[in-house]
């Protein structure tokens, strides 16, 4: 695998624009052969089950077969993470012998709504 200092980058000024668009329509025109040249970019996906705050001192204590309790309940969605930014939520399935998710929503913010 190449390391990040392997990958040449091109800065831009802020404000510019990369990829101007003349109209709607063009948009529109647009494939997934388009995204072709990101295709082998490597991201982090994390499934957060829950969370939990504690001590020092109690983090110390846990050994094997201790249970730390979490802030969801059984049942309710996990939050997928792309690059450390909540994009999904899902559900924890199993595949054959191993933990899977399945996205049931795709969360949309202002930065990825345009």
């Amino acid at each position: 695998m190449a390391s990040d200092s392997d990958i040449p980058l091109e800065e831009f000024e802020p404000g510019t624009a990369l990829a101007p668009l003349d109209d709607a329509s063009e948009a529109a025109e647009k494939t997934a052969a388009d995204l072709q040249p990101v295709f082998d970019v490597p991201v982090n996906i994390s499934a957060v089950l829950g969370k939990s705050h504690i001590s020092v001192a109690q983090l110390l204590k846990l050994g094997r077969g201790s249970v730390l309790e979490l802030d969801r309940k059984v049942g309710e969605a996990i939050d997928i993470f792309v690059n450390n930014r909540l994009v999904a939520r899902g559900e924890v399935v199993v595949v054959e012998d191993r933990l899977g998710v399945t996205m049931t929503e795709i969360i949309k913010t202002e930065d990825t709504a345009a």
